[in-house]
Formats: structure tokens, C-alpha cells, sequence
């Protein structure tokens, strides 16, 4: 699953994208909002979210309301389930705290005492350094929908070469989170999900918190469609497993409403005793000068809100869905949003209206769409001096432009502010020793591509972006003479956090015009590049945010 709160990151999402779907009404479920905050949310909905959010003080929802579609014909509903991605870790590291409250475990018992049956460094690594991600761990053991046994996923991890002795180096690992749903698997008794099923997700009253998107026991509910940022459908939850390349770092599935029901009862000692709870909620290694790591959360401070919070996210990947969950534990206010289109995700809304959905303020509301132009009239190619180009063409009444080569790239995707260049051009250092076969990780994605494209004749760096709060290197594989483009996250340390091989189209951002010839990104959360465009004649130039300016001659 994705590294979670890619949005409350200085990392701002740049790439924009939408679907080939007609326009869905505002608000598609009967609002239980008051009429200030519905009528707010319904403008980011026709702006482009779709998707549900939830809102509660205390034990009073405030706010319960869906919009968009959930898929080509049906509307968004309060009920509608969405897959929660990487805040499944927060449910994982809840049963960890639930087998150390029965006395089954303890949170310095190290992982090979637990797993005998465990090889490699990691053997030494503890519960609790598991689940601050200080386990040593880098890489992944598995693509989220790769079949995979439970100890066919103990052997992949056992492999796994360490970037550092456990409790020495801060390092996000989705394998970290796996290794601790195999420890609930084996101490539990009854197995990860049903113990989950049993004792982690049950709310106050007796009720279940959803379930599972893909295997049993499955989240209830009509299922909202993902759609990819290309505008494709997603996985519908239709993977047979086994489960365990996903299972304790992702997989789980449930309504708005569940997810902050959950999250309540959590921290307030509903879910794991009033000590777990605290333990839970305190940050147990820092990430940086705001933000500290605590088991299955982030923990921030007031910077943002005006008091410390907790948060976790998830999302992207094969399924299409976002989420994202805030708990302010001076007001006793849940925040859970979820969505299953690119255009404004979970965690752009957020970005843009969590400040006042946080403090009571009213929401602001997002800018007003483009005036008309003649968009057919500045298709086609635009090519730089220094050799990539712009492919501008129309889609869904945007201008479409897409980036084609390091050059096209770095102008069209500026790195956000306070993001050094020499950070991108580290990135691409990384990808280039990981596709040359240098690490562990770069054999075994050397060793896919040859047997599902063909052999590795050249690697090409096609541009660096920063999306999704990754920072994402764009490559052009040449196998038997074609160009192949994909893409490659990795963390500090090489290990793959992400990737899309092949990538269907080169990074694009879509525009509206403003007038004379201009147009800005179709950006109504303000996560992406702060740049604009403009045309004069057959030459295209893009603006910076340093207002600098790279001018590029239409192919003729």
C-alpha cells in the first residue's frame, strides 16, 4: 500500500488527472450536514470529489454526506464502502496492543521469538520497532495482488536486506506491518482476520466495522468504483489471494462513517484498554520537526491545526480509492474522508478544508472554473530546443498537456517549495542503480520486466516528479529496440515503494484557459504544479512559480 499522508506532507500532489465519466450531481445522498457545511462540500463535489465524509465531537456525528458517483450510474451513498489502503495499519497495530493487553505478547519481544520460523536480520527486530517502522526493513515483499501464502510471505520478508540494525534508522515499510499481522496470526490463536474480525474491528453496541475488500470476511455494503489517475477502473476487490503480500499493511474496507466511529472508539478506550490508548497515541520516534511516528499513526503538531493531532491515509495503487482520518483529542473530532476519483482525492479535500472542518470555521470554497477558448486550436507538438517536448491535445473540455523528456518535465513539474533539486536528482540515482540490478531489489525488478516485457537493452531517465507526496522517476526501458516508460518510488534507502511498469501515458497536468491565451492547471484543491501556460503563434511557454519561463516551437 502507498506510504499514507501523502497531503499533510510538505510533498504536494502535482499531477492532475480526471475520467471519462459523465458529470455526477453534487451531493447524491440525502445530507446529514448542517446546511453552511453541505453547501460547501457540494462545490468541491461539483469541482470534482467524489466520495463521503464524516464528521463527529464527542459522541455527536456533526456531519455524514456523500457525493459523486460511485460508479458510471450510481450515486455515492452514506453506506457506500471504500477501501482504506494503509490506515489499515492503525487496526493491525491495534491487535498487536490487544494480544499485549490479554498478556500473549510484549512490545519489546523480538520477531524471531515470536516466528521461530523466521530468517535473516529482521529476526531481531521487536514488536514495538515494527511498529514504528524502526525495524530495519527496506523494500517490499510482495505486489499487494501477487498470491501469497502466509509463510510464503515470512520467507519473502526473512530475505529482505536490512538499510540498518533494528532501532537505529526511521524507514516507512509496508513489509514491517505484515510481519506483525503474521505475529497476530501466530499468537492470536484464531488467526489475523478473524481476530481482527472478533476483537479489533467490533464497535461499542456490538456492530463491525466493515471488513475486508478483497477475501472474507468481507466489508458489507455497495462498493464504490476506483478510478485510476489515468481515468481507468480499478480492481473491483475480485482477488482471489492468498492474501498475505497486502495483509497487515492494507486490505481493509468500510464507510466513512465506520472509519470515524472506529477511530472514537479507539481513543477512547473502546477497542484496547485505557493504557494501550495512551501508548497508541504517543509518538514514539520523530519523522521531523512537526510530525513523530506512532503505531499505525503519525502524530503532528498544532502547526497546522492549532493543537496536536493524529492522522493516517491510504490509497492509490491497484484499487483506486483514497482515505484519510484525523483525530483532535482536545475536541474529541474525528475527520474521515474517503473518495474514488484522481481529480480531488480524500487527501487534497483535506489539504484544502481540514484547517477549518477542524477549527469550526466556514469552508472555503473551491475557485471558479475557466472561461471558453478554442482549446482544439493549440493541439499538437510543441518541441524544446534542448530535445523533449509538450504533447498538448483535449480531454473532457481540458487542455491536456503531457511532458515528454527530462527537460519537458522538470518545466511542466517544478519541485514544490522548500524541496531541493538535489533531492530528484538523488531519486534518479536510485532508480538508475535499482534497474541496473545493484541492490536485491533492482535483480528481482530486472528479473519481472525480462519475464513479463523483455530483456533490458538501455534505461533512459525520462523526468522526476513529486506525486502523491512521492517523489516518482520516470524511465524509458528499451527492450528488443521499443521504449518502454514506467515509473519507479523508491525511499531513502532504494527500497521500491511504488511503481508502473508500464505507465500508460508520460506525466500530463490539464488547463483551463483565463483569457488572452493563458491557462492554469484545472487544480480546485491547489495540490498541484504552480505553473501556467500560455500561447503566442506556434510557441508555447510555461511559467514557473519563480516566473522564470520555458518557451517551446510547434512541430510541423
Amino acid at each position: 500500500m502507498r506510504k499514507h499522508l501523502a497531503a499533510l506532507t510538505a510533498l504536494l500532489l502535482l499531477t492532475a488527472c480526471t475520467e471519462d465519466l459523465p458529470e455526477p450531481p453534487a451531493r447524491s445522498t440525502p445530507a446529514s450536514c448542517p446546511r453552511d457545511l453541505d453547501t460547501s462540500l457540494s462545490a468541491w463535489a461539483v469541482a470534482g470529489f467524489s466520495g463521503s465524509i464524516a464528521v463527529s465531537t464527542g459522541d455527536t456525528i456533526e456531519c455524514l454526506a456523500a457525493y459523486g458517483s460511485a460508479d458510471e450510474k450510481t450515486p455515492n451513498t452514506i453506506g457506500t464502502v471504500f477501501d482504506i489502503g494503509s490506515i489499515t495499519k492503525a487496526f493491525t497495530a491495534a491487535a498487536v496492543f490487544g494480544l499485549a493487553d490479554d498478556g500473549r505478547l510484549r512490545l519489546d519481544d523480538r520477531a524471531g521469538d515470536l516466528l521461530p520460523d523466521l530468517k535473516g536480520p529482521v529476526r531481531a527486530a521487536t514488536v514495538r520497532q515494527l511498529l514504528l517502522h524502526t525495524s530495519g526493513l527496506k523494500g517490499t515483499h510482495g505486489n499487494d495482488t501477487q498470491p501469497m501464502t502466509a509463510r510464503q510471505a515470512l520467507a519473502a520478508i526473512g530475505r529482505l536486506e536490512p538499510a540498518a540494525p533494528p532501532g537505529v534508522k526511521y524507514l516507512y515499510s509496508n513489509a514491517g506491518y505484515t510481519l506483525l499481522a503474521l505475529i497476530v496470526e501466530a499468537v492470536s490463536g484464531s488467526g489475523y482476520r478473524d481476530y481482527l474480525a472478533s476483537r479489533v474491528l467490533r464497535l461499542p453496541g456490538g456492530r463491525i466495522a466493515g471488513g475486508f475488500w478483497n477475501g472474507q470476511p468481507a466489508a458489507p455494503g455497495p462498493r464504490a468504483t476506483g478510478y485510476r489517475e489515468d481515468g481507468s477502473r480499478a480492481d473491483g476487490g475480485r482477488f482471489g489471494g492468498p492474501y498475505w503480500a497486502v495483509e497487515g499493511n492494507g486490505g481493509l474496507a468500510m464507510t466513512a462513517g465506520d472509519l470515524a466511529a472506529w477511530t472514537r472508539a479507539l481513543f477512547t478506550g473502546k477497542i484496547v484498554s485505557d493504557a494501550a490508548t495512551t501508548a497508541i497515541a504517543v509518538p514514539g520516534r520523530a519523522i521531523d520537526a512537526h510530525r513523530g511516528e506512532a503505531p499505525g499513526w503519525v502524530a503532528f503538531d498544532a502547526t497546522r491545526y492549532g493543537e496536536p493531532f493524529l492522522a493516517a491515509a491510504g490509497g492509490g495503487g491497484d484499487v483506486g480509492h483514497n482515505a484519510v482520518v484525523v483525530w483532535l483529542p482536545q475536541r474529541r473530532r474525528v475527520v474521515a474522508i474517503m473518495s474514488n476519483k484522481p481529480k480531488i482525492s480524500a487527501e487534497d479535500l483535506l489539504q484544502a478544508v481540514g484547517p477549518a472542518i477542524a477549527t469550526g470555521k466556514p469552508l472555503p470554497v473551491p475557485p471558479a472554473q475557466g472561461g471558453a477558448a478554442d482549446l482544439t486550436a493549440a493541439a499538437g507538438t510543441y518541441r524544446l530546443s534542448t530535445g523533449g517536448s509538450f504533447e498538448v491535445g483535449v480531454r473532457d473540455g481540458r487542455l491536456s498537456v503531457a511532458a515528454v523528456g527530462p527537460d519537458a518535465v522538470a518545466a511542466l513539474f517544478p519541485p514544490p517549495a522548500g524541496l531541493p533539486v538535489s533531492r530528484l536528482r538523488a531519486h534518479e540515482d536510485l532508480v538508475r542503480r535499482l534497474l541496473a540490478g545493484e541492490t536485491q531489489e533492482g535483480r528481482k525488478e530486472r528479473a519481472a520486466f525480462e519475464k513479463g516485457i523483455g530483456p533490458i537493452d538501455q534505461v533512459n531517465i525520462a523526468g522526476t516528479t513529486v506525486s502523491a507526496g512521492e517523489i516518482r522517476t520516470y524511465v524509458s526501458v528499451v527492450s528488443r529496440g521499443k521504449p518502454v516508460l514506467g515509473w519507479f518510488a523508491l525511499n531513502e534507502e532504494g527500497g521500491v515503494e511504488a511503481a508502473e511498469v508500464p505507465a500508460d501515458t508520460p506525466p500530463t497536468v490539464r488547463f483551463l484557459p483565463t483569457g488572452d491565451n493563458r491557462y492554469r492547471p484545472d487544480d480546485p484543491a491547489g495540490a498541484r504544479p504552480d505553473v501556467s501556460i500560455g500561447f503566442a503563434g506556434d510557441r508555447l511557454t510555461v511559467t514557473g512559480p519563480d516566473g522564470a519561463g520555458t518557451s517551446a516551437q510547434r512541430a510541423r
